[in-house]
């Protein structure tokens, strides 16, 4: 039986070729992202390691709020004494924040994020040991500046070049005293790291003679565990402290953690493709036995067991998958390094190291390919066991019976029903409770209509056959009979189809409704022409208030300056802005009262808010502030809750003077003559030219807060396109096997007058109608998702309001069709060329 099996996997290569190929790309997609991740992980950890290379003891002190007034850092005392402490070589501190440098252009090197700066800190030999000197030296005194050698060469930067730099304070400029090489993960980013002399850098970020880290190198033969006892002794109580190896396994813990969420998500995608690749196994291993009916048959005469025919099925099914499962393997090898070095090619930097070839990977593809194959081939070869040899002899396919159709049907029902009331359940809850439930429901109906899909092929096919009649004429009937002559086929051939676009529509849904809410909800709340940011996503200073105030053409400008105190005794987050301005920058609606009362020392109180305390219009409320200080505030207004403020609004001058420094995370302003390009640069030179700021217009505003949608949708069509690739496949497979069957049929229909070119024109039709009704399932099946998930979060997103994409929508079905098409190029033309008349002595 097993050389039966063997002689049938060679005779059948063509067909067990698109098996191959949806067996190869779900496997590659598993090994490749285990290649990758494992990779990544190994190459972030040794950097990690090399990070902490020469560090025995790592102490950090970062002070509350309150505590920081008193001790903001480690002083150089306490570095003193660590440094007298027995087995200690060398002990340096560490002070950084916020530090960004423009191009020749004037553009921001980097992200914001991660753009930094720190102090350099020579030992005794002049060398720092975290950073390698390609070109000149150190920063050693006040003006002076190294630059790691990416952004150097980004900037065009070289030694003695007069370098501008943004911090969270105005813009200075520094000479380049050296360049430098680096494993900081922020240089690694895709950022930059600028060094300053230390008393220049604490200055900048903390206070003179103080840091915020230090690092404690140790004598050789010095026990770490023990000196970390000793530097405990001696360092603040608030003071943090571990070895460095502990550190660099802290770090290596989280960078795992971090990628084993990319880890799921594209493993999540491999299964998805692998789920739709079962269903073109299936199709496959359907196809090869009812062509073998008869030989099956025959076998069954001469003694095969029932079990023996299943067996031989299934072994055919395991060499296809070894098959499939070795090349998938060298495919996800090359997909590993082809996304590594995408990374590189978007400035996401990944740190050099080998490529990780582990044994979870290889056991993985060899286990998913062999496995789900053979689990897709099961079915089929039970089926063919089944088949009595006397019926098979005389029969090329058993039709299923009634009983086994109406179980099946019955089945079916139950689970789309129970998963549409679990889906409409989720989205009334609502939060991360209701999307779990939609999961729940999501998985069941998606199961349901699967079982379902032959019974719903013939009345959905019915409906769009008369268009196909109407427009081919005798081409177009046939195909639409040929759809449902095996409605099971069909089905399976639709549903993988179907699954991937009930996805892709779902994501539609949910992108075009979240991107539609936030473009309405910046037109109409933000009347300013511009929004001015620090890049770092920290808050801008006191100081670019004051100069954006003084800029010519402004008419109004408001911060909403970041606050916090307690009112009646219930903590509330407020907004710090400019009375009368503010109206003129935002849309706020007043529900109660008049906003013009801030400028009357007064609050203003979201209406949510003011309904769930209790206030209204006229109270006057305890208030303590965040230094302690104790007053009385009067609610002067009630208006309608904006995404742009938080939920109490006051008199920025009053938070000014209860607080030492003012967190400003915007700014809005508005201009005479509106946004333009006078305006915007006249607003950037006011504010000494900072790259590190960055000035807003209505479409950059709509961009900052629709972007990341938009990328993510292109990154999950991209993903799902495997999916659908596959589904191709599939379509593929069963007009094959259709071309198959129907060999004596087509044979009559040449005979009796039909040419070549309609015989095409009929399978590429057929091909069609049954891309079309996959297509119609899963774009129904994915809005349906998609406004269901978007119930889960609509009272969060003000003025959310379901969209259905009808443009993309269109283009789902156009691409549909176009699969078929695509999908039927080759069974048309073997169609086409069948020999009349051994066409209809074929049996």
């Amino acid at each position: 039986m097993f050389r039966t099996a063997l002689r049938n996997v060679l005779a059948h290569k063509a067909r067990l070729l698109m098996t191959v190929l949806a067996v190869m790309l779900g496997v590659a997609f598993v090994s490749g992202t285990l290649v990758f991740t494992d990779t990544l992980s190994q190459a972030f950890r040794n950097q990690s390691a090399k990070s902490y290379d020469d560090v025995a003891v790592a102490v950090s002190l970062q002070p509350s709020p309150d505590e920081a007034a008193k001790t903001p850092g480690l002083s150089q005392d306490v570095l003193d004494r660590i440094g007298k402490l027995d087995g200690v070589a060398s002990v340096s501190g560490r002070v950084g924040g916020f530090a960004g440098v423009p191009d020749k252009d004037g553009k921001l090197i980097g992200v914001g994020w991660s753009n930094k700066g720190t102090n350099f800190a020579p030992g005794k030999d002049g060398k720092d040991r975290a950073y390698d000197f390609v070109l000149g030296a150190g920063p050693v005194r006040d003006g002076q500046i190294a630059l790691d050698k990416e952004t150097a060469a980004k900037g065009g930067y070289k030694v003695g070049d007069t370098v501008r730099v943004a911090t969270n304070g105005p813009v200075k400029e520094y000479t380049l005293s050296g360049v430098f090489t680096t494993e900081d993960g922020a240089v690694s980013a895709g950022g930059s790291l600028v060094l300053f002399d230390t008393s220049a850098a604490q200055q900048q970020y903390l206070k003179p003679g103080y840091f915020q880290d230090a690092a404690v190198v140790a004598a050789p033969g010095t026990d770490a565990d023990k000196l970390l006892d000793e530097v405990l002794k001696v360092v603040p109580k608030a003071a943090t402290a571990q070895t460095g190896q502990a550190l660099a396994d802290e770090q290596a813990r989280q960078i795992e953690e971090g990628l084993g969420a990319l880890n799921k998500v594209l493993l999540g995608f491999a299964g998805i493709a692998l789920f739709v690749g079962v269903f073109l196994i299936s199709n496959t291993f359907t196809m090869l036995v009812a062509q073998r009916t008869k030989e099956l048959a025959l076998m069954r005469a001469v003694g095969a067991s029932r079990k023996q025919v299943t067996r031989s099925v299934l072994a055919e099914a395991g060499l296809v998958g070894l098959v499939a499962s070795v090349i998938g393997y060298g495919l996800g090898v090359a997909l590993a390094l082809g996304l590594r070095a995408g990374m590189n090619a978007f400035d996401l930097k990944v740190p050099d190291g080998p490529l990780v070839l582990g044994t979870t990977p290889i056991v993985s593809a060899l286990a998913v390919g062999i496995l789900i194959t053979m689990l897709a081939a099961w079915l089929p070869g039970r089926r063919a066991a089944k088949i009595p040899p006397v019926a098979a002899m005389s029969s090329v396919h058993a039709a299923a019976t009634t009983k086994s159709l109406v179980v099946r049907n019955s089945i079916g029902a139950a689970l789309t029903a129970l998963g549409v009331v679990l889906i409409v359940f989720g989205a009334g809850k609502g939060g991360d409770t209701g999307q779990a439930v939609i999961a729940g429901g999501a998985f069941l109906t998606l199961v349901g209509v699967i079982v379902l899909i032959p019974l719903l092929s013939r009345p959905v096919i019915a409906v769009i056959r008369p268009f196909f009649v109407k427009a081919f004429g005798v081409s177009g009937k046939l195909a639409g009979l040929n759809a449902v002559r095996n409605p099971r086929r069909t089905g399976a051939t639709a549903s993988a189809l179907a699954i991937g676009l009930t996805l892709v529509t779902g994501l539609s849904v949910l992108g075009a409704t979240v991107g539609t809410a936030i473009d309405k909800m910046t037109t109409d709340q933000i009347t300013a022409d511009y929004m001015v940011t620090m890049a770092s996503g920290e808050g801008l200073s006191a100081d670019a208030l004051s100069a954006i105030e003084k800029a010519p053409g402004v008419v109004a400008s408001s911060p909403q300056q970041a606050g916090w105190f307690d009112l009646e005794g219930k903590g509330v987050s407020a907004s710090g802005v400019t009375p009368i301005d503010i109206e003129r920058v935002l849309k706020l609606t007043t529900v109660n009262g008049s906003l013009d009362t801030l400028g009357e020392g007064q609050i203003a109180v979201a209406e949510k808010t003011a309904t769930k305390q209790g206030w209204k219009v006229g109270d006057t409320l305890p208030v303590e502030f965040m230094d302690q200080r104790k007053g009385k505030l009067t609610v002067g207004a009630v208006f309608e809750d904006s995404e742009f403020v938080s939920p109490v609004l006051v008199d920025s001058a009053i938070l000014a003077s209860h607080e030492q420094q003012a967190h400003i995370p915007q700014i809005f302003v508005s201009m005479d003559g509106g946004s333009s390009a006078a305006n915007e640069k006249a607003l950037a030179k006011a504010m000494g030219d900072n790259p590190a700021i960055t000035v807003m217009d209505h479409k950059d505003i709509r961009d900052a807060f629709g972007g990341p949608i938009n990328i993510l949708l292109n990154i999950m069509y991209g993903l799902l396109a495997m999916a659908l690739i596959i589904a191709v496949l599939g379509v593929v497979n069963t007009l094959a096997m259709s071309v198959f069957e129907r060999q004596q049929e087509i044979g009559m229909l040449r005979a009796i007058g039909l040419d070549r070119r309609r015989v095409k024109r009929m399978v590429r039709l057929e091909a069609v109608v049954i891309s079309l009704f996959g297509a119609v399932v899963g774009i129904g099946l994915g809005s349906f998702l998609g406004w269901a998930i978007g119930e889960t979060f609509k009272a969060s997103l003000p003025g959310y309001a379901l969209v259905l994409p009808w443009d993309r929508i269109g283009i789902f079905v156009v691409l549909a069709g176009l699969v078929g098409v695509l999908a039927s190029l080759w069974p048309a033309r073997s169609a086409a060329k069948l020999n009349m008349l051994n066409a209809i002595k074929a049996e």
